[in-house]
């Protein structure tokens, strides 16, 4: 198979004078793919989460209680609907099985409930944060 190195430089042309990351191809059997990437927002990006879950963890080796761990991936949400009151604050008194936060996955909310008694100590994600599955979430005492 040879590849037209003209089609290439074309594409490679459009990228920039149209100020795009990524073009794509296709003829009959042929898909030719170019895409650049900004190193520096690359670096930005993935630098950001790195540092920030780190510190949770370290945090958490610290705190006393009993980690509240996502169920699934997904997006976390600290209220039912936007501007409502909050499942979990800081300081309040949850009783086991009662909803600490939703975590929304293929365009399902699914509520998360807390695992033990206790008071909240450290909510560890914010609204709108997306979440692993096992990520801790909350920590209550």
């Amino acid at each position: 198979m040879k590849i037209d190195k003209k089609i290439i430089k074309e594409l490679t042309e459009y990228l920039n004078e149209f100020n795009l990351t990524e073009i794509e191809y296709t003829d009959k059997d042929t898909k030719i793919k170019v895409s650049k990437s900004n190193s520096a927002q690359l670096n930005q990006a993935v630098s950001l989460p790195i540092s920030t879950s780190t510190t949770i963890k370290e945090e958490l080796k610290t705190m006393k209680g009993t980690e509240v761990k996502s169920p699934i991936i997904g997006t976390a949400y600290h209220s039912p609907e936007p501007g409502a009151k909050k499942f979990a604050e800081i300081g309040k008194r949850i009783k086991k099985g009662e909803t600490i936060m939703i975590v929304e996955a293929m365009k399902t909310m699914n509520h998360v409930p807390s695992t033990v008694d206790g008071i909240i100590k450290k909510i560890c994600v914010e609204d709108g944060q997306p979440v692993e599955y096992g990520q801790t979430i909350i920590i209550v005492e």
